[in-house]
Parts: C-alpha cells; structure tokens; sequence
C-alpha cells in the first residue's frame, strides 16, 4: 500500500476546501441554520411533539443527514471529475498508484469534509433545540458508515459524468426531493396507509430512521434494517466501482 500516495491525494483535496472555505462549510451550515429558524418557529409552533420529542431536536437528525448526504456526493464526485475536465486524471493514471489508493484519497477527503460539516451542523443545532444523544458512538460509526457510502457513489457520479449539469443532477435534483419525503420533517406513521408504504421504498427513510434511533431511540424503521439498508448500498458502490476499475469505464481513452 502506497500511503504516501494516498497521504497526497488527501490532503491535496482537504486543502481545496479551505480554499473554498465559504462554499464547501459556512454555506451548508447557514442552509440548515434557516431549516431550523423556519421550520422551528412555523411548524414546530404547530406541532409540539413527535413521538414525545420536540419538534426541533426531532428533525435534527433529519437535517444533519441531508447535508451530509449532499456533501459526500458533491464532494467526492467533484474531486475525481475535476481531474478528468483538466486531463490531469491521466498524470494520476499513469503514476506508480494502483486504483484502490486512488479511490482511498479522494473517497477519504469527501467523507472526512462531510463528516466535518455534519457535526459542525450538530453543534449548531443545539443553539436552536435541546439535544441529548442517547448512543453517541452509534450516532458517529452511523454517519462515518453513511459519509464513506456516500462519498462512494458520488465518486461513481463523478466518473459517469460528462458535464457540469450531470455532476450536479444527484445533489440537488434528487437527494433533496427523497431526503424531504423520507421522514426528515415528519414520522412516516402519520402517513395514510398507502403512502406509507409508498415511503419504505425510499432508501433515504431508512438511513434517516436509523440516525434518528441514535439520538432518541426513536425510529419508523428498526435500526438494525436501517444499518443493513446502509451496508448494502456500500456493497453495490464497491461492486460498481471494481467493475469500472477492471474495465477502464470513462477513465482510460
């Protein structure tokens, strides 16, 4: 294992984030900032409780995992697709670095970013709620495993992406929309029944539910599936990418 390589590849990509300091942290964190004051002030003046918790901490996990989904994404496939863009992807190609310390580099620094702005997110949140974890180190291996997944298939996105417009399609077009509908503001249980069951097929309810237990041993789904909903989602991103790795897809002419 070259981990001087790997070492390279990671800090050049954490030092693009300082560079960038404004759009990569202040950005994500003041989004959720308003989801607090907004939806905390108007909806939580509706709903007091759910589940017997307040309105506030119970969207927490919700906002936390939103944010921390579209950073690992935007993150990791940004840092890979740059490369091909400037053509500088072949320099690293034909370097003595095998593939697998390549992706450790780039999926490394995306999952470290997102995990950085998630609990700076959770910090801010106890401005706003008051906020007990109840498993604290379930709550850390829970958004490392989901940070790694993610920053997984947004490497996989930067890959397939032939532009500008694709490599921003899964952030902002579809994470969004399936984060909103996958309990983020709401239980699921207070759907009508057929949209309930509507929702189990929205894998971000799952990821959501789980978070959630971490915090109040609260969930719509049992935490166990939640963390083998997770676990699956990182197999199918290791199986794609050694399939894109043994074929060359879009990384080789």
């Amino acid at each position: 294992m070259n981990f001087e390589a790997i070492k390279s590849i990671y800090f050049f990509e954490m030092a693009r984030t300082r560079r960038t300091l404004l759009q990569s942290v202040i950005s994500p964190v003041l989004s959720t900032a308003l989801y607090f004051i907004v939806f905390g002030a108007a909806v939580g003046s509706q709903i007091q409780e759910i589940d017997g918790i307040s309105y506030g901490g119970f969207i927490t996990p919700g906002l936390i995992m939103l944010a921390l989904i579209t950073q690992c994404i935007s993150n990791g496939s940004a840092g890979i697709y740059f490369p091909k863009f400037t053509g500088t992807i072949y320099e690293i190609l034909s370097a003595p670095v095998a593939m697998t310390e390549i992706l450790i580099g780039y999926v490394g620094a995306a999952a470290t970013k997102g995990m950085i702005i998630g609990l700076i997110i959770l910090g801010t949140a106890t401005f706003f709620v008051d906020l007990k974890i109840a498993h604290p180190a379930l709550m850390l291996f829970f958004m490392a495993l989901t940070a790694v997944t993610f920053s997984l298939a947004g490497f996989i996105i930067g890959i397939w992406a032939k532009n500008f417009e694709q490599l921003s399609l899964v952030p902002m077009l579809i994470v969004p929309p399936l984060t909103f509908l996958g309990g983020t503001f709401y239980s699921v249980n207070m759907l009508p029944p057929f949209w309930e069951a509507v929702s189990h097929l929205n894998p971000v309810l799952y990821l959501v539910s789980g978070f959630r237990w971490s915090f109040f041993e609260v969930s719509d789904i049992n935490p166990l599936v939640s963390l083998g909903m997770i676990i699956l989602f990182l197999g199918l991103c290791l199986g794609l990418l050694t399939w894109v790795f043994r074929t060359g897809y879009k990384l080789r002419p």
